[in-house]
């Protein structure tokens, strides 16, 4: 029997912060904060309707498990030792067990529940036989179950009790983790690939650079470590996107292109709204031009973003707009499209991105804290009206929301990346960044090797991680060569440790 696997948006222990949320967001401009999500997994109106199917024996070969995680790993004051239950799942079945030294491939969980990932995230169970692999999936703190201070009430309350929940202190909970399961399971000598996606990609090469001792390699899928501190320019996400649909169709591009001013002009109307609302089918009515733009904008970004085979979400859209009738206006051909991707409806809700889910919270926290992504569309060189990333903007709205200012600086000082090329070819070693071009994100990845070892794995018609979701007997060569030359670089990281380990002996 096949079951099929859905990750909820957000589940009813989150109930109690939505109002207080919306009250409060109410008062915050939302233009700084429509920074494109990450996540290797769409969860937004693209979500796939035929998830991953998977055996039922694929869930009892699911072992869980529960650390008792170190609050606070930076400080040495009494209350740095409460602890919390961090979960952590493991899977037994291929692997070759502590005698033989058979390796350990540790998923690094991001900015939502690990349950989604467990069936999702396909590349450590897609490899695990032929590694005689032990498989670990670890969730971030403040995320599913592995939540501080006894409730999601008291761990998101304020400052304070959210100033644990930072990558400093996840990297270090996976190190104790890691640490622990070698220990129990008497496997000092397996070697531990560390594996993530988007913001967990980066989370597996910060890993690596931090705790080599503990990371023999890893493979940072789609990780955009260079979308900070001004390194990556603030305009490459959306001029990504402006590429992927006007490679897809000229006319579909220049459509979206004119469709922006269009609105603002119906909108200025003395019943524009009105109209705008009824032409798009808005569950409600629209308060602002800018509400139905941030909207298209997501529905947008998101389906260059995830623009994975078979479908192509972008030539969806663009085959929306297009077919539809000659004498069809601007704005009609865009509902078409918002039709064509969302499918039909009895209305579009236009706060369908925006709504305080587990993962919205949480990262929203994430990015007034020290993850800065400046992404913006600051030119008329993409399809979009200019918006540029005002940083001084950003910093009060979070000073509003948290009472606390961003810090921007702070990754690429604990982490490093400026001069990339010149300072990790020095020191680090054994790390796979791998990217699919028509991914925006992509725009702040590793696109060149840095060394024999650090490694840039791209394809030109790749999408965001999509090399690390389970293989399917329809994917293309391309992405099928991709995943393979994966495999290999690991494989030879391998070969070298298990020599090394026999001339130590």
């Amino acid at each position: 029997m096949a079951m099929t696997y859905y990750s909820l948006s957000y589940s009813l222990r989150w109930l109690p912060f939505l109002i207080p949320t919306l009250i409060l967001s109410c008062c915050v401009s939302a233009a700084q904060f429509n920074v494109p999500r990450l996540g290797p997994l769409s969860r937004g109106i693209l979500r796939n309707p035929e998830p991953a199917a998977v055996s039922e024996s694929f869930y009892k070969d699911l072992k869980t498990f529960f650390y008792a995680q170190t609050l606070d790993h930076f400080n040495y004051r009494p209350e740095s030792y409460k602890t919390f239950r961090q979960r952590y799942v493991m899977n037994f079945k291929h692997w070759g067990g502590a005698k033989a030294g058979a390796p350990i491939f540790a998923y690094l969980g991001a900015e939502a529940p690990l349950d989604g990932d467990l069936v999702n995230i396909g590349f450590l169970n897609d490899n695990a036989a032929r590694f005689d692999a032990l498989v670990i999936y670890i969730e971030h703190r403040y995320y599913g179950k592995s939540i501080p201070f006894g409730s999601t009430k008291v761990a998101l309350k304020n400052a304070s009790t959210l100033g644990y929940f930072n990558s400093a202190q996840a990297i270090a909970d996976y190190a104790a983790v890691l640490m622990h399961v070698k220990k129990r399971l008497h496997a000092q000598n397996s070697p531990v690939i560390v594996i993530g996606g988007s913001y967990g990609g980066m989370l597996a090469s910060w890993f690596r650079l931090k705790y080599p001792h503990i990371a023999l390699g890893a493979l940072a899928s789609s990780a955009p470590i260079l979308y900070f501190d001004e390194i990556a320019p603030e305009i490459g996400y959306y001029s990504i996107v402006t590429k992927d649909f006007r490679e897809a169709s000229e006319s579909c591009y220049r459509t979206i292109r004119r469709s922006w001013s269009e609105i603002d002009r119906i909108a200025s109307k003395p019943n524009g709204l009105s109209i705008l609302s009824k032409r798009f089918k808005t569950c409600a009515h629209l308060e602002s031009s800018f509400e139905l733009k941030d909207y298209l904008d997501s529905i947008y970004a998101e389906a260059a973003q995830y623009n994975e085979p078979p479908t192509y979400p972008v030539t969806v859209v663009c085959k929306g707009i297009n077919g539809a009738s000659k004498r069809t206006d601007t704005l009609g051909r865009i509902f078409h499209g918002l039709v064509a991707i969302a499918g039909k409806r009895s209305c579009y809700d236009t706060k369908e991105f925006n709504y305080p889910t587990e993962t919205y919270l949480g990262w929203r926290w994430q990015k007034c804290s020290e993850m800065v992504l400046p992404i913006g569309h600051a030119t008329n060189d993409t399809m979009f009206q200019p918006e540029p990333f005002n940083l001084n903007r950003f910093i009060k709205e979070c000073n509003s929301l948290y009472s606390v200012s961003p810090r921007p600086h702070w990754v690429t000082t604990y982490y490093g990346g400026r001069d990339i090329k010149l300072i990790l070819h020095r020191f680090a070693s054994n790390i796979i960044f791998s990217n699919g071009l028509r991914d925006p994100y992509s725009s702040g990845g590793v696109l060149e090797n840095i060394s024999d070892t650090l490694v840039a794995v791209y394809t030109r018609h790749g999408s965001h991680c999509l090399d690390i979701l389970p293989s399917q007997k329809s994917d293309p060569q391309w992405l099928v060569m991709q995943r393979k030359m994966e495999v290999e670089i690991i494989k030879g990281w391998m070969d070298k440790y298990y020599t090394d380990l026999a001339n130590r002996r």
